[in-house]
């Protein structure tokens, strides 16, 4: 048996509605199906898909057992399945369908849910509406196949111009129109077999510049939903588990508190970041005003002595490259000023701007002491 037939959805004649093997034990599904009153038949015949004829009658078969290897499902009695069988897309879009219905009359506060509903005016067609207790409607939209973006953009501007908010849930394997994530909108893939949805979530982006004053850190972390560009981050939950308000998917508590933990981390790292570049420009700042100090330091005045012959005058030397008063390493133009380097933080550790590291140069051994010069200050 192809892995597909467990996806038949059944019709109910007599309520009118798509039915899921669950929604009825299985001895009242016999009593309804192939052989009996035949009241169960399969909905994608009876709509006329994959090339049956409209209102095609085909009862199911419910088969299955507990403890069995395969779960309950109905299937089409021997011959009676159209050629070459409905298409894989067909069978999963139909049980998308019932199981999205049966997960939302589950949850509280909903108070109305419908397959197949028009929207006010009739633009669109919702493949299970959702009214909330506070009036909220939601449209819940099972994508089985590739949908272009400015296709889903026409579906999601006439829905939000209903006042609905759309969610929805595509099929394993298929493509992700790009504008899902620049509308920001949860993206999730429904797997039937196991009633496991796939959330998608951003992976953090780079940490670049400085970064830990962004207005939103959350980006730095994991983060839902995902961005534009965003590296795609998968996070597993059971249909159940999730819930639906009036702003869209409700993640479970489980996935709740990942995203609040990762965020609460990234708080703590731009906190870090931030003392850490306070604690670099403090030093910087005492580095250079130190360095200015002893450039001001005022230059010994000579004796005079009137009664001496003028001095010759002295012929200018050519002015020295700058050198670090502290290593005696060549300066940068912009540091001569200071006559010091002074150094930077960089994620290799503490350099200074010519990537060299600044030492105090051996000092000679004490001469004679000269009371007609002044001492140079040492630069620490």
């Amino acid at each position: 048996m192809a892995a597909d037939d467990l996806l038949v959805v059944g019709l109910d004649l007599e309520t009118g509605r798509h039915v899921h093997i669950e929604d009825r034990p299985m001895d009242q599904w016999r009593t309804r199906g192939y052989g009996h009153r035949e009241s169960l038949v399969c909905a994608a015949c009876f709509l006329g898909l994959d090339g049956v004829p409209a209102s095609t009658r085909v009862p199911l078969i419910p088969r299955g057992r507990i403890g069995g290897a395969r779960r309950h499902h109905f299937a089409h009695p021997p011959h009676m399945a159209p050629p070459g069988g409905h298409h894989p897309e067909t069978l999963w879009h139909l049980e998308a369908k019932a199981q999205l219905e049966r997960w939302a009359r589950a949850l509280p506060d909903v108070t109305e849910v419908r397959q197949e509903q028009w929207i006010p005016g009739r633009e669109r067609r919702a493949d299970v509406h959702v009214r909330l207790a506070d009036g909220s409607r939601l449209a819940l939209e099972a994508q089985s196949s590739l949908i272009t973006d400015s296709l889903w953009q026409q579906r999601h501007r006439d829905y939000a111009a209903a006042g609905i908010r759309d969610i929805w849930f595509m099929r394993p394997g298929t493509a992700l129109p790009h504008v899902l994530l620049a509308e920001q909108s949860a993206v999730c893939i429904l797997d039937l077999a196991d009633r496991q949805v796939r959330v998608l979530w951003g992976r953090p982006h780079p940490r670049t510049g400085r970064w830990w004053e962004s207005v939103d850190l959350s980006r730095y972390a994991l983060h839902h939903p995902p961005c534009p560009g965003d590296n795609l981050h998968e996070e597993t939950a059971p249909l159940d588990q999730l819930g639906l308000n009036g702003h869209g998917l409700v993640l479970s508590e489980e996935l709740e508190h990942k995203l609040a933990d990762a965020y609460q981390a990234m708080r703590h790292k731009a906190a870090e970041a931030r003392r850490q570049a306070e604690q670099d420009n403090r030093r910087a700042h005492h580095l250079a005003a130190r360095a200015g100090h002893h450039c001001a330091a005022p230059a010994p005045t000579p004796p005079s002595h009137p009664d001496r012959q003028p001095a010759r005058p002295v012929r200018r030397a050519v002015p020295l490259r700058p050198r670090c008063a502290v290593c005696g390493g060549r300066l940068a133009d912009i540091l001569a000023p200071y006559r010091a380097h002074i150094s930077i933080h960089t994620a290799d550790g503490w350099v200074d701007c010519l990537d060299q590291p600044c030492a105090p140069r051996p000092q000679p051994a004490p001469a004679a002491p000269d009371t007609s010069a002044v001492p140079w200050p040492h630069v620490a």
